[in-house]
């Protein structure tokens, strides 16, 4: 195999595998929410150890009905991390509800822990959101205690977490995604686990309607007659999706052994360079299902140097603003970010997926320190 000049920031492969699922599902004639979605939410329930386990079209929508079904409504706060997909913010602002944006702990662990989010609640605090940033789990253990203390609930937002041991369990729901780059990627699509059969319910029931029964039931031979209890939505994942995802299931545990194989190679690579630090360097390779490489410059104009000689030697990054930097959310409540900024002006996110193997991941690894001489 030639050496590569350019690597992909995402996986783009298919296998003939996934060809025939989706062409298989599509000649079934059957489209949307039926035995497909039922056996990956069956699969993916064991895979996670949740008690309930619910398809939807996207993380975002995941965040949103689980949200809604911890009783986050209009008027309401909800901590969210201000390091954190933009998804986080705009699950609470599309319930009507204020996403109150906390600092994290510090820019090369950016959790967001007990002592960073108690200050952020208030009396209108309804929920906390603890974000698994890049597949590394947040201590979502010590913030169920701290929303148990304080009468909230926690949601886990596990969208490039999946298949971390633990994720999505801690909390009364967790949200996972299966957007491009994740672990099990088929475009658009995601899951919501809850441990308690309320939060369950009015996830199942808000994804499709509010509708008391849907077409695959009434398929089923269930009785026809069905009664809409509240203004619900479409966030319903089809079938051709859930099939590419139970194939893909297949060899999710592979893919994250890779990445975790990945992220120890570029670990001893990197160790000991005053240049360039690991995010997350402390955290156990293990214990994560890496979603990308975060790597810290000493500051935010030598991140963006480093990242352009990056992309001119063949490998391109992602940054991750602060959720305050954006419009959308500058105003937001949440008090003094300082650790979530300099977070986000000197990380630069690399690619990281097993398909990039042994050669691609040196390639990346020799553009890294390339970039570094010519940047320093």
């Amino acid at each position: 195999m030639s050496a590569p000049t350019r690597i992909s920031l995402v996986d783009e492969t298919s296998c003939e595998a996934d060809v025939e699922a989706v062409l298989d599902c599509l000649r079934s004639g059957w489209l949307t929410m039926g035995p497909r979605t039922q056996a990956l939410e069956q699969r993916l329930g064991e895979l996670t150890g949740a008690a309930h386990a619910l398809a939807v079209s996207s993380g975002t929508a995941g965040l949103q009905l689980a949200l809604q079904a911890a009783g986050v409504g209009r008027g309401d706060e909800v901590v969210v991390p201000a390091l954190a997909p933009v998804s986080a913010a705009a699950a609470v602002a599309a319930l009507g509800a204020v996403p109150v944006l906390c600092d994290v702990a510090d820019p090369l662990a950016p959790h967001a822990g007990p002592k960073q989010v108690e200050p952020a609640i208030g009396p209108r605090t309804r929920a906390i959101v603890a974000v698994h940033l890049h597949g590394h789990l947040a201590d979502a253990a010590a913030l169920r205690e701290l929303a148990d203390a304080r009468g909230l609930v926690l949601v886990e937002d596990c969208s490039s977490a999946l298949g971390a041991p633990g994720a999505g369990v801690a909390g009364a729901l967790g949200v996972f995604s299966f957007a491009a780059g994740r672990q099990l990627a088929i475009g658009e699509g995601g899951l919501v686990v809850a441990a308690d059969e309320s939060h369950a319910a009015r996830v199942r029931s808000l994804r499709s309607h509010a509708m008391t029964s849907g077409t695959w039931d009434r398929h089923r031979g269930h009785d026809p007659r069905y009664d809409v209890v509240d203004a619900g939505y479409n966030f319903r994942l089809d079938e051709p999706r859930a099939a590419l995802a139970l194939t893909r299931l297949e060899r999710l545990a592979g893919e994250v052994d890779g990445r975790r194989a990945l992220l120890a190679r570029a670990r001893e690579r990197l160790r000991g360079r005053d240049d360039v630090a690991l995010v997350f360097n402390a955290l156990s390779v293990e214990a994560a299902s890496p979603a990308a490489l975060p790597l810290a410059l000493p500051d935010g104009a030598r991140r963006d140097r480093f990242a352009a000689a990056l992309d001119e030697l063949g490998v391109p990054s992602e940054t991750l603003p602060a959720l305050h930097a954006f419009s959308a959310y500058r105003e937001v409540p949440g008090g003094a970010r300082p650790q979530a900024e300099a977070a986000a002006a000197r990380t630069c996110l690399l690619p990281l997926y097993a398909a990039l193997g042994d050669d691609g991941m040196g390639f990346l690894l020799d553009a890294v320190e390339q970039a570094l001489t010519r940047t320093g």
